[in-house]
């Protein structure tokens, strides 16, 4: 069984995601840590974002795992790192790239295979698991969103100003919407799920509710 949850930055995808995997028995991925993890190795060394040729370079030879829920790059733990803002800035940009997301669909496919998991990313219910078994897309309002990012980068020691998370993020929407391989919209077949105002375990018990009624049919 696949579950998709898609969402624009800052949804609640991930928390959501890890938590409704768990509630069901399933397995976790996190997508959009994978085009972190390229992006920090990008930046790392000296990669442009822009540089899609050495961009697939560097994924041919990238060994990426993941194991209880760190990161690891090339044996390195960049669990931490990869949420960094400068990773975050770039991110979109590395992940607008066709070759880039060729290869990285090609990743999740590959975990997915023999699994039951929740997946969550930008495209996954349309591109890379068209025919999931349920589809949620995850919103929230551009202010809820930013306040969160905001108290995330807090928890970790990081400190940012709202307006210019406001702004970073709203730039960071309209290139996810508007690439061309891999746009972030929802799938039409997708159960929209808005988490204003709502606590995680209430959205995650929606969420488990969905998933168990589809489940069903």
């Amino acid at each position: 069984m696949i579950v998709t949850i898609d969402g624009p930055a800052g949804a609640g995808k991930s928390t959501i995601a890890r938590r409704v995997a768990d509630r069901l028995g399933m397995e976790y991925l996190d997508t959009g840590a994978m085009y972190r993890a390229v992006t920090w190795a990008a930046l790392q060394r000296g990669i442009d974002p822009a540089d899609e040729s050495a961009l697939v370079q560097l994924i041919s030879h990238l060994r990426y795992d993941v194991d209880q829920d760190r990161v690891r790059v090339d044996g390195i733990d960049v669990t931490d790192e990869i949420r960094d803002p400068a990773v975050a800035r770039a991110v979109s940009q590395v992940a607008a790239h066709p070759a880039v997301r060729e290869h990285l669909v090609r990743w999740q496919r590959e975990f997915a295979r023999g699994r039951s998991i929740v997946t969550e990313g930008r495209d996954q219910g349309t591109v890379v698991f068209p025919d999931a078994d349920v589809k949620i897309f995850l919103t929230a309002s551009p202010e809820e969103r930013a306040r969160r990012r905001v108290a995330q980068w807090k928890e970790q020691g990081i400190q940012a100003d709202y307006e210019e998370v406001l702004k970073e993020q709203q730039r960071r929407d309209a290139l996810d919407s508007s690439r061309p391989v891999g746009a972030l919209k929802r799938a039409e077949d997708a159960i929209e799920v808005d988490t204003d105002g709502r606590t995680v375990a209430e959205v995650v018990e929606s969420i488990v509710e969905l998933v168990r009624g589809g489940s069903d049919r």
